[in-house]
């Protein structure tokens, strides 16, 4: 029987083609060229093409091969970020959670916004004190798994004694997991002592931002929403009078606050416009923080119950009980 050598073709969907060499010249293909199951085929000295059962197996064996390596890079990269930043102390308690599937997938406009990386998981580690839950970040987390496919995951940090169960699962019960390549976006929360929340968008840039507000717009952004001048100051406006004024102000300033959002909830269904901003998210979970929900005016009232009756809201609910 001759013997082949096999030589990879490169290029998208390149077949694996072998050609008659003596037996001292055979050679498997790289592992790591190859985009797919090869293709061997056998050419013979009539022209007529025949497959090589044991290059068949030997096809077999390479596919289970690769996707095994597959499976174990992917974990390696996702440790390996983890080890690069600052927060690598972590103790032994891990909730991962994947069961956000999204309603609508649009890859192309997460890799248009957060820049294209080849494909790989883009990754978000947020630090907050579990003294005071974000609770915005929680639910703009829940309202971007209707979007895109995300691998979440919540530790603690060695700073923190104890975290309540309900914070712990915040993200929901882990369950399967699907490798990791084949999630678009990977949200980590870590809860640490911190005074305010951190965000570190690409840990091998390390590129920070502090404040709930801060990270609330970041992660709104992800939907992609195109907003004028006027638009966009006004959203920004309402973020930093909920944060500053509503949630951490005096008692004179959250009612001069709540007149206001009365004023304009009068006028629109959300805080700015007809639809829902990250304006509306950081408001409505200062207000629960607070506790001014109870005594917030007609107009704020019915404005809250909109929220409320949106799932990622009512799922937050939960964790004040």
């Amino acid at each position: 029987m001759p013997m082949y050598k096999v030589r990879p073709f490169h290029g998208p969907g390149a077949a694996v083609r072998a050609e008659q060499l003596p037996a001292c010249m055979y050679r498997v293909p790289s592992l790591h060229r190859a985009a797919g199951p090869p293709q061997v085929r056998a050419r013979g000295g009539t022209g007529t093409e025949e497959i090589d059962p044991s290059l068949q197996a030997l096809e077999s064996r390479q596919e289970e091969i690769l996707k095994r390596l597959y499976e174990l890079k992917s974990a390696v990269d996702g440790l390996s970020k983890m080890i690069q930043t600052p927060d690598a102390d972590l103790d032994v308690t891990v909730i991962q959670s994947d069961d956000c599937s999204p309603l609508t997938t649009n890859g192309a406009d997460l890799d248009l916004m957060l820049g294209k990386d080849y494909g790989a998981l883009k990754d978000i580690v947020i630090n907050a004190n579990p003294s005071l839950p974000p609770l915005s970040l929680l639910v703009l987390h829940s309202l971007l798994c209707e979007r895109y496919k995300i691998l979440s995951a919540v530790h603690t940090h060695s700073s923190v004694k104890s975290v309540p169960e309900s914070l712990l699962k915040c993200f929901g019960e882990q369950t399967k997991k699907q490798p990791r390549h084949e999630y678009q976006l990977g949200f980590t929360l870590i809860w640490k002592d911190v005074p305010k929340p951190q965000m570190k968008f690409s840990i091998q840039t390390m590129c920070p931002i502090e404040g709930e507000g801060n990270i609330a717009r970041f992660l709104f952004s992800l939907f992609g929403q195109k907003y004028n001048a006027l638009t966009s100051t006004l959203i920004d406006s309402w973020v930093d009078t909920a944060i500053f004024q509503l949630k951490e102000g005096s008692s004179k300033e959250r009612g001069a606050v709540l007149r206001s959002m009365n004023a304009a909830l009068g006028k629109t269904a959300w805080l700015v416009g007809n639809e829902l901003s990250v304006a509306d998210v950081v408001a409505w979970c200062a207000l629960q923080q607070t506790g001014s929900a109870n005594a917030a005016p007609a107009n704020v009232q019915k404005w809250m119950k909109s929220c409320e009756n949106l799932a990622p809201f009512s799922s937050v609910m939960k964790l004040l009980k």
